[in-house]
């Protein structure tokens, strides 16, 4: 298991449209993988759970990542974060 924090840099808050990409990119990997902020973790691979989070534009989050493609998956989510949730 690995986990690296980012600061999300979008120009709105994650709703339903920019968390479905986020689902899509996390869903192409085999690991597990959650999003915490704060106290709070959710499923990357969960509408509900992102949603439920609150994330907004400039927000620190934490991206853990189990499996075998973890290295892999952790990498690419951090630049897929990091170019405001698209590809």
């Amino acid at each position: 298991m690995i986990s690296k924090e980012v600061t999300i840099s979008t120009k709105t808050d994650l709703e339903s449209k920019m968390a479905a990409r986020l689902i899509q990119k996390a869903s192409s990997y085999e690991s597990n993988i959650w999003v915490q902020k704060g106290e709070r973790k959710a499923n990357a691979k969960s509408l509900l759970g992102l949603l439920s989070l609150g994330i907004s534009p400039g927000d620190t989050i934490t991206i853990i990542t189990d499996g075998r493609d973890e290295t892999t998956a952790l990498a690419e989510l951090e630049v897929f974060a990091n170019n405001g949730m698209t590809e």
